[in-house]
C-alpha cells in the first residue's frame, strides 16, 4: 500500500467571496474520503490544476474545524490572489461551485494536541491571510477545551481588507469570555496609536508589554509574511519566551538572496553526485545536475513524488536524509529536532557528497 499522500478529486460546493482579493473555498469530502483527509487544526491542502500543459501546484491553509468534516464533509482553505499567481489568480476570478480540484490530503506541523482536560491560553501573532489556519486553531481549541482562551493580534492594511471578519466576530460573540481579537490596521487610523501602523518589532513588543504579557501565555501561533514573523520570533525572544513555546507558519517568503544562492552552492560544492530516491519502498537513481536541487532532479525520473511550494515554506516535499549529506538553501517549514533527525526539504537541498539516499518513505 502506497504510504505517500496521492491527490484526490474534491468537489467544489461553494466560493465565497471575503474581500476584494480573497474567497474561501469549500470542498465536499464523501464519507469513503473522509478518513484520509482528517486533520489537525492549522494544517494544510497541496491543490493542483493543469494550465496550457503545465501542472501548478500551491498550499492553502484548512480554515474549518475538524469536527465539522467529521460531521458534515465540510472542509474549507482560505484563498487570497498573488500578483501573478497561478492558482490564487484562478481561484478568486474564476472557480466556481460545480469545479472539481485535485486535492492532497491534508500535511503540516502548525497545530497543538487540543485535550479537553487541558487549561492554557493560547496566543496568535498573524497578518493577511495568515489568520486562515488560526480560525480553524482558535475554533478547535476553544470547541475541545472549555476552560482554555484564546489570544489573537491581527494585522491588516485597512478594515476592508480584513480576511474572515464575519467568522471571527462570530466566535467571538459564541466564545465571549475566551476569545480576545485585536485588530491592527497599517494604513487607515484608529482610535489607539498602538493599533495603528504595520505589525513588526517595535509594535509587537509594545503590544506584548501593555495589552498581551507573554508570561501568561502558554503556546503562541505566529503566521503571515516572513518579514512580520521574524519580527514578531525577536519581539517573543527578548521577553523571555522559549523557541518550544512558539508554532510558525509563512504564507510567502521573497526569494533567497543572491548571497545566500551563493552560500549555498558554494556548501554544495559536488559536481555529478548520484542520489537515490526511495518513494513507496521503490529505489531510483539519480545522477544530479551542478547546483540542482534533490527535488528537481528526482522528479525527472519520480513524477509522483510530494511536493507543493518549492520555496522551503510547506514541507510537503520532507524526506530523510539516510545516507550523505546535504546543505538547504533554506528552511522555514522543519523544527529544529526534524532537520537533528535528518530531515530535510528536498526542494531546498544540495548534495554535499557523492553519494545520497533519500527516503520520502520514513
Amino acid at each position: 500500500m502506497s504510504r505517500r499522500p496521492t491527490f484526490h478529486r474534491l468537489p467544489v460546493v461553494d466560493v465565497e467571496r471575503l474581500t476584494d482579493d480573497s474567497v474561501v473555498v469549500t470542498f465536499d469530502v464523501l464519507n469513503t474520503l473522509r478518513a484520509a483527509f482528517a486533520f489537525q487544526a492549522g494544517q494544510h491542502l497541496t491543490v493542483r490544476r493543469w494550465h496550457d500543459g503545465s501542472e501548478i501546484r500551491r498550499s492553502y491553509s484548512i480554515c474549518s474545524s475538524p469536527s465539522r468534516l467529521a460531521a458534515e464533509g465540510v472542509l474549507r482553505v482560505g484563498i487570497r490572489a498573488v500578483a501573478g499567481g497561478a492558482f490564487s489568480s484562478f481561484a478568486v476570478a474564476d472557480l466556481c461551485p460545480g469545479d472539481e480540484i485535485d486535492v492532497m490530503p491534508p500535511l503540516g506541523h502548525f497545530t497543538s494536541a487540543f485535550e479537553p482536560s487541558r487549561t492554557r491560553h493560547y496566543a496568535a501573532l498573524v497578518a493577511g491571510s495568515g489568520i486562515t489556519p488560526v480560525l480553524s486553531l482558535v475554533a478547535t481549541a476553544l470547541e475541545v477545551e472549555a476552560a482554555s482562551r484564546f489570544t489573537v493580534v491581527y494585522g491588516n492594511r485597512a478594515a476592508g481588507t480584513v480576511m474572515f471578519a464575519e467568522e471571527l466576530a462570530d466566535l467571538k460573540d459564541r466564545y465571549r469570555e475566551r476569545l480576545h481579537v485585536v485588530h491592527v490596521l497599517s494604513r487607515e487610523a484608529q482610535e489607539s496609536a498602538l493599533l495603528s501602523g504595520r505589525l513588526d518589532e517595535q509594535r509587537i513588543g509594545a503590544i506584548l508589554d501593555t495589552l498581551l504579557p507573554p508570561d501568561t501565555v502558554d503556546e503562541w501561533f505566529l503566521c503571515g509574511p516572513h518579514g512580520m514573523v521574524l519580527d514578531a520570533r525577536v519581539a517573543l525572544s527578548v521577553r523571555g519566551v522559549t523557541d518550544a513555546a512558539v508554532h510558525t507558519e509563512l504564507f510567502h517568503v521573497a526569494d533567497v538572496p543572491a548571497a545566500s544562492v551563493a552560500l549555498a552552492s558554494a556548501t554544495a560544492d559536488v559536481s555529478g553526485s548520484t542520489v537515490e530516491i526511495i518513494l513507496d519502498g521503490r529505489t531510483s537513481t539519480i545522477v544530479m545536475g551542478p547546483d540542482e536541487r534533490v527535488l528537481d532532479a528526482a522528479l525527472r525520473q519520480r513524477p509522483e513524488l510530494p511536493y507543493a511550494c518549492k520555496g522551503g515554506v510547506c514541507s510537503t516535499c520532507r524526506a530523510k536524509i539516510v545516507v550523505g549529506e546535504v546543505s538547504m538553501a533554506r528552511n522555514f517549514a522543519l523544527e529544529p529536532d526534524e532537520v537533528a533527525a535528518g530531515y530535510v526539504l528536498t526542494c531546498q537541498a544540495l548534495p554535499i557528497t557523492d553519494k545520497v539516499v533519500v527516503d520520502y518513505d520514513a
